[in-house]
């Protein structure tokens, strides 16, 4: 169990650095489904053990993919 927490926590990590690209409409509904999973996933992880770097991970995510609901809706 802990080693698949510390995947999912890489996998977070490395989708937040690689900054993705929202030039497209698929790309933007790409980039809201991965991060809406990763979130998911995340917070089951935090339930267990309230860890404050979790949090900020969960929060950082949710900033990307409001940022892609947000374009989407306008395209829409």
């Amino acid at each position: 169990m802990d080693t698949h927490k510390n995947e999912l926590i890489n996998e977070a990590l490395e989708f937040e650095k690689s900054k993705p690209r929202m030039t497209s409409t698929s790309e933007r509904v790409i980039i809201s489904n991965k991060t809406k999973e990763l979130i998911l996933a995340l917070n089951q992880i935090y339930k267990e053990n309230k860890d404050p770097e979790i949090m900020d991970i969960m929060k950082r995510l949710t900033v990307l993919k409001q940022r892609a609901e947000k374009r989407l809706k306008l395209r829409i």
